[in-house]
């Protein structure tokens, strides 16, 4: 009687467990499907991949479970195995006629209780079998994620852009020639990795590095258009505490911390040289958080970053840019603050960056941007995000439309004269969530760098074929997200560039579909 009591207690809670461990799957893929999006794409990135992620440790935890449930289950069979011998002091028939009378009518029998078991058994061992197959090993004991994205851009262009995937400025149209090309890319593809290590001094350590097949292509290959050279974007380590962060390696540009939401232009962030300041440096900076009350956060971020001012880099070998031949590297810092408004943020941040700069000859610069970012909701499923900023000689964040100096001449002649470009620009952006799963986005940049230093020289002479004037860029997309997963989106947009005495414009049709893992 006591065993079979126990049984039938053991087999209860086993069904429940069983039942509840179910359950978390159902409420964590009903997370990954309702998951919000965010304005940053880098965010939205970030969120589906710790989306994956939490099913991932949902399927880990019932690995535990299941062993478990194997061990109950093994001794369920023990004892019902030695319920169901016959003994010297009880008849076969006399052990099966008490079983009867102690199980209540309308019961599952204890045949189909233990098939059911074993199915549900087989089950989790089916998904920690599929778990072990995605499981990367590493050759520290330290866990190690693998991620990525395999994105395809189908595009149309109307009218020449400086570079034909993901353009970036127009180009004056070709007299002799079409004007407009049609194809399609791989390239904007990502591969990540991040290693979770060891408590060092009480902060949490950790590291990642990312990449893409946006580094050109190579010169040999058939076909190289389509074989893009890996190229690496952001490389970072950080030590984590409670409230402070320590981040070492090469990164995103924290004084420009959002960008717009766009899956047509990932290699360079939309809207880059057109107001977006941007750039993939090796920094070291310190951030540090504060809570407030209701809600309310402020972060406090200062670094030094390479020196960059934006000269195209050629060959094999490394030689100084301006920025570097300084001897000194770039300093910035920004403060923000945040609050959360109804499972949504509000946010507002200002920053400062300094470059000091030689471009020989005793050319020497001084290098500044003032910048400001904001994002906030304006309606119950529309944000307003964007930044602006003020700068001169920041070529190398991709202010100027890449330009921080002009010549007069020669830039290697020491007769020739120099000039700083100063420089103005920023963008906006709407956001409508229509659904967890669809959203639409429409943003506007500018970048001009000032007249007068444009047109300081009869004939300016930069580092590039042209000098630019002016840069606007407009854009509207849509992005539907049918599973956690995948995603597909199509993209407009619309380029208005000026020279010296032209304007050129040029548009652009992208069809995306992208697979996270």
């Amino acid at each position: 009687m006591k065993q079979q009591k126990r049984f039938f207690i053991r087999s209860a809670g086993f069904s429940i467990a069983g039942v509840f461990a179910m359950a978390c799957i159902s409420a964590s893929a009903q997370q990954l499907a309702s998951a919000p999006t965010d304005s940053n794409l880098a965010d939205s990135v970030q969120e589906l991949r710790e989306q994956v992620q939490e099913l991932r440790s949902a399927v880990a935890d019932m690995k535990s479970e299941a062993a478990q449930y194997r061990a109950e289950s093994a001794e369920i069979r023990k004892e019902l195995k030695t319920l169901r011998a016959p003994t010297s002091q009880q008849s076969q028939a006399e052990q099966t006629a008490e079983v009867a009378v102690q199980t209540p009518a309308g019961n599952t029998p204890l045949d189909q209780r233990m098939s059911s078991l074993e199915e549900t058994t087989q089950l989790l061992e089916s998904e920690i079998r599929s778990q072990y197959q995605t499981k990367i090993e590493s050759a520290s004991k330290y866990r190690v994620r693998f991620s990525g994205l395999a994105l395809l851009n189908l595009f149309h262009n109307g009218g020449l852009v400086d570079n034909m995937d993901f353009p970036t400025y127009a180009t004056p149209h070709n007299a002799y020639g079409p004007n407009s090309s049609f194809g399609a890319t791989l390239r904007q593809s990502e591969l990540g990795l991040e290693v979770f290590g060891p408590e060092l001094a009480g902060a949490k350590t950790s590291a990642e590095i990312q990449l893409d097949f946006g580094g050109g292509f190579p010169s040999a290959a058939l076909d190289g258009i389509n074989t893009g050279l890996v190229r690496l974007r952001t490389a970072n380590m950080r030590l984590d505490w409670e409230h402070t962060s320590l981040i070492i390696g090469q990164d995103g540009l924290f004084i420009s911390p959002l960008s717009p939401t766009s899956f047509a232009s990932l290699a360079i962030p939309s809207l880059g040289y057109s107001g977006n300041l941007w750039a993939w440096t090796p920094q070291v900076r310190v951030e540090h958080k504060f809570d407030l009350s209701g809600g309310q956060k402020v972060i406090v971020q200062g670094g030094i970053l390479d020196n960059l001012t934006g000269e195209p880099s050629y060959g094999s070998h490394r030689t100084p840019q301006a920025g570097e031949m300084s001897g000194q590297p770039a300093y910035a810092a920004r403060i923000g603050w945040s609050k959360d408004l109804n499972d949504r943020t509000i946010s507002f941040g200002t920053s400062g960056y300094y470059s000091r700069q030689n471009w020989g000859f005793d050319w020497n610069v001084d290098g500044w941007a003032a910048a400001a970012d904001w994002r906030f909701p304006v309606a119950p499923r529309v944000e307003l995000s964007g930044e602006f900023y003020r700068g001169r000689s920041v070529g190398g964040l991709g202010g100027g439309i890449g330009q921080s100096v002009l010549f007069s001449g020669d830039p290697l002649d020491p007769t020739s004269s120099f000039r700083a470009v100063n420089s103005a620009g920023g963008w906006s952006q709407i956001k409508f969530s229509a659904t967890p799963r669809l959203e639409f986005n429409g943003a506007f940049g500018v970048d001009d760098p000032f007249s007068v230093d444009i047109h300081w020289f009869a004939s300016p002479v930069g580092y590039y074929p042209a000098v630019l004037a002016a840069n606007r860029s407009a854009m509207v997309n849509f992005i539907y997200r049918p599973r956690s997963d995948l995603l597909l989106s199509a993209e407009y947009r619309r380029l208005r560039t000026s020279e010296i005495g032209t304007v050129d414009t040029a548009d652009q049709v992208n069809l995306i579909m992208g697979v996270l893992f």
